[in-house]
């Protein structure tokens, strides 16, 4: 990559869109815009209206553009469902320089032979991610480049989706007038933000609790191993809020994070708010514990499904500690509430980066750390002669259509 490069990463989740501008300067990340709208057109994880999706997308992007001063052009998309697959393949080549030193032409070749892999036709690959290569046998190795040998292998995880969910993801963003520099999965965004390399290695869970979904990603011997979305997530702390206390969504959400707490053990009695009846004029005054009494056992409850999804994923004994992400564990008390519905290890991860130190922004920021390290190393992503997001002569070129793009996509992605 240039010495200065502009990463904009594009998180679109249920309750909001984030927009999230990273500048890579000599190697290091500095966040220098944030921007989030409120998300219409999702429910719980998915896209239910485009148009509405494409405002949503408008907005947050706006809002980080006037933060910065500058126009975005190309942005890098998250994306998650329960429509995502892996599967692991081989990739072999024989190194084709006279001598015998691997460059980078050949890892690009070995990476495209992984990519070579029978898939039914309303699948897509999205991303293809190296565990490890093999030099003439020789295995671990995590970077071939200038190494001496004959053939070079690389085992893969190809993380594959739906053609429908992917397409429908990048037609609301090209409506939104922005080019796709690349389709990323969350929860390996997530994971480069959230875990050590330790985490990864000795078998950790990685929970991201959002509004309308739950993504649970196990990490094990250094990679993705298992993923999995479940379809519950701080909505519905919301809706038993709304119904508990009979009044509307938008008023159960400001008191959620106004007044919430996730253990009744650590709500105060003498913490008191009034809140509108719905149907009424007539205000009624409840205490942090009525509300804690609603929220832990919906909070009990998604820990529970983590759990029970680990188990069902065939890791159950096998994952030494859980990690926390995502806007929902923002609510005081579920560190501890976690720790004893899931008997283990659990902490929670929050970037570390100014303006974005809030476990909600951990898949946008993830997924600018994930290209900074491993798209600089190929042809695609982030190298790009012009600072992806600054307005150029290239930018104003016209785009060809989606199909067209979308064909060409993955070729140059990876």
């Amino acid at each position: 990559m240039s010495n200065s490069d502009i990463i904009v990463s594009l998180d679109i989740g249920t309750s909001k869109v984030r927009a999230i501008i990273g500048e890579m300067k000599n190697g290091a990340i500095n966040i220098i815009g944030v921007g989030s709208a409120d998300s219409e057109g999702i429910r719980k994880g998915a896209i239910v209206d485009i148009d509405q999706t494409v405002t949503s997308i408008r907005k947050a992007v706006d809002h980080a553009e006037r933060m910065v001063g500058i126009q975005i052009t190309d942005v890098y998309v998250g994306i998650q469902g329960n429509h995502i697959a892996l599967q692991t393949n081989h990739g072999v080549v024989a190194v084709s320089n006279e001598d015998r030193e691997i460059g980078e032409e050949d890892i690009e070749r070995v990476l495209q032979a992984a990519k070579v892999v029978a898939l039914p036709p309303e699948r897509e690959i999205i991303n293809l991610v190296p565990k490890q290569y093999l030099v003439d046998g020789l295995e671990g190795i995590s970077d071939p480049r200038g190494m001496i040998g004959v053939r070079l292998e690389v085992e893969a995880t190809i993380v594959t989706g739906a053609k429908t969910a992917i397409h429908n993801l990048m037609r609301c963003v090209e409506k939104a007038g922005l080019q796709i520099s690349g389709v990323i999965l969350m929860s390996l965004a997530s994971g480069v933000m959230s875990l050590t390399k330790d985490e990864k290695s000795m078998g950790t869970v990685l929970a991201d609790v959002g509004a309308g979904a739950t993504t649970v990603a196990i990490f094990d011997q250094g990679s993705l191993a298992a993923t999995s979305t479940l379809p519950i997530g701080g909505e519905y702390v919301t809706n038993d809020i709304a119904y508990g206390l009979r009044t509307q969504t938008e008023q159960a959400e400001k008191i959620k994070l106004k007044y919430g707490c996730a253990l009744v053990s650590d709500a105060a009695e003498d913490q008191k708010f009034k809140v509108v009846r719905m149907g009424t004029n007539i205000e009624k005054e409840f205490s942090q514990v009525d509300l804690a009494n609603i929220i832990e056992p919906r909070m009990q409850e998604i820990f529970h499904l983590i759990r029970e999804e680990v188990r069902r994923l065939g890791y159950g004994d096998k994952v030494n500690g859980y990690v926390l992400t995502g806007g929902t564990v923002m609510l005081p008390g579920t560190l501890g509430l976690a720790q004893m519905e899931l008997e283990s290890s659990v902490r929670i991860a929050v970037p570390d980066y100014i303006g974005v130190r809030d476990p909600s922004f951990s898949s946008g920021v993830g997924i600018i750390q994930y290209v900074s390290k491993h798209m600089k190393l190929r042809g695609g992503g982030g190298g790009s002669k012009k600072p992806a997001g600054r307005k150029s002569g290239a930018a104003a070129a016209p785009k060809p259509g989606i199909f067209e793009r979308l064909k060409n996509m993955f070729s140059e992605f990876i």
